[in-house]
């Protein structure tokens, strides 16, 4: 049995798989209240399919890029869960978990993240060949600039998508393929699917070494000295 946590976002989701077969899933818009979300949803999980902390043999997370603390505190707590546990731990890219949920469309899937400062974190990602390969590396990229490099039926995803759908459609026209909310919503029974191939070709994680994946720290306002 293996647990697959995503909080890469405001929207946070955790899965429960066995022989690639999904036993539990919850998706649900924590905010910013992952610290005191996650674990109690966790065994809320484990609870009602009447399933076992003790029987998960791997930890699937995503490693970002995302928001700070979300990150933290997914990866933090699924480190903490694979040594007292004494199992295994795969992390994987948000982008990527986002993108495989739309590999079946066969066309080109380009995953968007908030990254803040009028950018957003992104990357390509196709089935070609019956594999799957990221066609572009994960960058920062403003929507300008992305658009700009989109050629192509491209389908767009990730919840930000939903915020920019005016700009890209303006920008791209029917290049740009943008599915339903439902459709979009990143789950983390997909993240699974992607880390099962990592725990069958056997490549795992470090538990002392793995680290989210920021492409920037926190946004921290710095206190205003005139201000009483």
């Amino acid at each position: 049995m293996q647990i697959a946590i995503d909080t890469s976002t405001e929207t946070a989701s955790l899965a429960i798989v066995e022989n690639g077969r999904i036993l539990a899933e919850l998706t649900w818009n924590c905010g910013k209240n992952h610290t005191v979300q996650l674990l109690p949803n966790l065994n809320y999980l484990l609870e009602q399919n009447s399933l076992s902390l003790e029987s998960a043999d791997c930890i699937i997370v995503a490693r970002g890029p995302g928001s700070y603390n979300g990150l933290r505190v997914g990866i933090s707590t699924a480190r903490g869960l694979a040594y007292s546990l004494g199992i295994p731990i795969v992390g994987i890219s948000t982008l990527e978990a986002e993108a495989w949920q739309h590999a079946g469309t066969g066309l080109p899937v380009c995953p968007i993240l908030n990254a803040g400062r009028e950018e957003v974190a992104t990357a390509v990602y196709q089935v070609t060949n019956s594999s799957w390969i990221q066609v572009e590396e994960e960058h920062l990229s403003t929507i300008d600039d992305l658009c700009s490099g989109i050629h192509t039926e491209t389908v767009f995803c990730g919840e930000y998508v939903y915020k920019i759908k005016t700009e890209l459609k303006a920008k791209l026209g029917d290049n740009a393929i943008i599915l339903s909310p439902v459709a979009g919503l990143r789950r983390a029974g997909f993240l699974a699917e992607l880390g099962l191939k990592r725990i069958e070709s056997g490549d795992f994680d470090d538990i002392a070494t793995l680290q989210p994946h920021y492409f920037r720290g926190p946004s921290i306002t710095k206190p205003n000295p005139g201000k009483k």
